[in-house]
């Protein structure tokens, strides 16, 4: 361990288990209940986005390693003690598992920090207490699956009725920005019904994941359930998506990346769950309340170093309180205080990397050569690692590539429009429809609206509101199928049909 992450430790106090994690100097990936390293023997190095340094090496996985994970999550969904589980004794086990999380949740939270950047106080709330609270949601319904019986019509004495059945083995690709919140959004559903999992973490944010399997594994969770292969999308989230042992793929990232997974599963005709890109509006009245609009944009284009793919990163605000909205949101990201991510006062961490930083600065200037008035931010911050201010553009429009595509980072477009004809149809005028939002004091207005929205979540005098029990997907392309609630679990099981001659 070098001297600049041996500092950071010491200064921010870090649980023995994350100081014990990180001098080990190398993680293994885990297949069939075993931590292993790749059968080629490369490796990966992870570093810390908040200072550049390295952190420690991981196995870079082979296709090889990939077919014994699938090997083995096929084993442990046709045979052994995951499969003879009644359905409570599944529930108890995963309750067990959200259990070690909570016990071990500043480990995770101060792992997580450390690898991609987050700001610990955030990460704390949302990424950790997020994932123990959906794991706790969703293990809730595993005790609630239920087929029907139906009067049928065909000839004789007959009785039918449906079962809900498990697909099979999932295929898992989750994204660098939520490493832990993504998966489990990828793995609670799947487990509840008894499914098994093969997943494939961003080879740039693996830590939190290989962490969760060592307490998982503490907890009871049986070999072969959850198989976890680090590498490249190209050398091993390609070879996920279109492997024939795999029976349903579930993936959240970027749209081009995402259709590219899609027809590979399709392929196979393997159904495809696809969290995808967002570029979500929020629409402000002149009745809004300035500090909702505030708190919107705080919790989300400002939330997570602005990366976040319902990021509410096209502001529109009804002429009347225009200027108004564009200097308070200028002030509140002139507040956002940047720094270590362990550091517990700090609000905006740093970019993942070098290229996503170039890529946010590159927009940066594409808006100010397109005639946007920077308000606020636009420059890189004099420190190590990968910062960026917090970024206001005002007076833009909805053909400028700051308006129209998905930068990823701190940068909010405010657009000024008059009536709610002409909102909707600027909110509208999007390639995305993940989520959008609606800031009125008119209910009935904010009833008409979100009928009207093209968006899977539209939120009300808020953004960015996420619960456990509500289904979360786009529209467009953002997407296809949803993650969270109930409706999730329906992409993770068959039906089938039964006849019986009496």
């Amino acid at each position: 361990m070098n001297k600049t992450i041996e500092a950071m430790l010491e200064k921010y106090n870090v649980t023995p288990e994350t100081r014990a994690f990180l001098e080990a100097g190398h993680q293994k990936i885990f297949i069939d209940g075993q931590f292993v390293d790749s059968e080629g023997g490369q490796t990966l190095n992870i570093e810390d986005p908040s200072n550049g340094e390295h952190l420690l090496t991981v196995p870079r996985a082979t296709v090889a390693d990939l077919d014994k994970a699938v090997a083995a999550a096929n084993r442990a969904f046709r045979s052994g003690p995951w499969v003879d589980m009644k359905p409570n004794e599944r529930q108890a086990l995963l309750f067990r598992m959200a259990d070690v999380m909570e016990e071990h949740a500043q480990t995770l939270a101060e792992l997580e920090a450390i690898d991609a950047g987050k700001a610990i106080s955030g990460c704390q709330e949302v990424d950790i207490a997020g994932s123990i609270d959906f794991l706790r949601y969703m293990a809730g319904w595993t005790t609630k699956l239920q087929g029907n019986t139906r009067n049928v019509s065909c000839p004789g004495e007959a009785f039918g009725f449906t079962l809900k059945e498990p697909i099979g083995v999932v295929g898992a690709i989750v994204p660098w920005n939520w490493p832990l919140n993504m998966a489990m959004w990828k793995m609670c559903a799947p487990l509840v019904v008894g499914c098994t999992i093969v997943l494939k973490p961003a080879e740039i944010t693996p830590m939190s994941m290989i962490y969760l399997m060592k307490i998982w594994q503490e907890a009871g969770l049986p070999d072969g359930v959850v198989n976890i292969v680090i590498g490249t999308g190209v050398e091993i989230g390609s070879p996920l998506a279109g492997h024939p042992g795999i029976d349903k793929v579930s993936f959240t990232g970027s749209t081009p990346v995402g259709k590219l997974v899609g027809k590979a599963a399709m392929d196979n005709l393997n159904p495809a769950t696809l969290e995808l890109g967002g570029k979500s509006a929020m629409v402000a009245f002149d009745d809004a309340k300035l500090d909702d609009i505030v708190t919107g944009t705080l919790q989300s284009v400002f939330f997570n170093s602005g990366q976040t793919c319902s990021a509410g990163s096209r502001l529109y605000v009804q002429r009347g309180l225009y200027e108004q909205a564009v200097q308070a949101v200028a002030k509140a990201a002139n507040e956002m205080v940047t720094g270590d991510p362990l550091d517990p006062s700090i609000t905006q961490g740093p970019q993942i990397s070098q290229a996503q930083l170039d890529k946010i600065l590159n927009y940066i200037e594409s808006g100010k050569a397109e005639g946007a008035r920077l308000v606020y931010g636009g420059q890189q911050e004099d420190r190590p690692g990968y910062y960026v201010q917090a970024t206001v553009f005002a007076d833009c429009t909805n053909d400028m590539k700051i308006v129209r595509e998905e930068i990823f980072g701190p940068v909010l477009a405010v657009i000024p429009f008059d009536t709610e004809e002409e909102a909707v149809r600027l909110a509208n005028d999007s390639d995305y429809g993940l989520t959008a939002s609606i800031f009125t004091q008119n209910v009935s207005r904010a009833h008409r609206l979100l009928k009207k929205m093209e968006a899977g979540t539209v939120f009300v005098n808020t953004h960015d509101a996420m619960d456990s029990s509500l289904p979360f997907g786009g529209y467009k392309q953002s997407g296809i199928g949803r993650d969270l609630g109930p409706e999730q679990l329906d992409h993770f099981l068959q039906v089938k049909t039964v006849i019986m001659q009496l």
